[in-house]
């Protein structure tokens, strides 16, 4: 579980802005606005960011952002870059996978911008476009 002071930064791609939109898979139709934020696995080895798949793993996070837009919102770690993998690959919003996409949108966030997210409590974190 990650520490309160823990931090790492991630570089947006396309599929992160228009994760419903831009995608490769059929699994199921177009939605747009979702978003998401990547984990790279090195950040989730080391922080010990889990999903669903390591038991009495804490998923759900508390998150707020710098600038306000979000405030006590609920992202959950989840994904896993190979099947049955314990570490997540990704913060989503927890049930709304549109939420990040909304604060995307907000901050008018590009391909190639930043967001640092930093832990201010174990289960809660703070995000900023930097």
């Amino acid at each position: 579980m990650p520490r309160t002071g823990d931090t790492f930064t991630t570089t947006l791609k396309q599929a992160h802005l228009e994760w419903g939109s831009h995608r490769h898979t059929n699994t199921r139709g177009t939605v747009y606005g979702e978003g998401y934020l990547h984990i790279p696995r090195q950040v989730a080895i080391s922080l010990d960011i889990y999903n669903s798949n390591y038991p009495g793993a804490n998923i759900i996070y508390t998150c707020n952002s710098v600038d306000g837009f979000l405030h006590n919102a609920s992202l959950k770690a989840s994904g896993s870059s190979v099947a049955g993998d314990v570490y997540a690959k990704q913060f989503q919003g927890n049930g709304n996978l549109q939420l990040l996409g909304q604060w995307f949108s907000h901050m008018n966030a590009q391909i190639g911008d930043q967001v640092r997210i930093v832990w201010t409590s174990p289960s809660e974190i703070n995000i900023e476009l930097v």
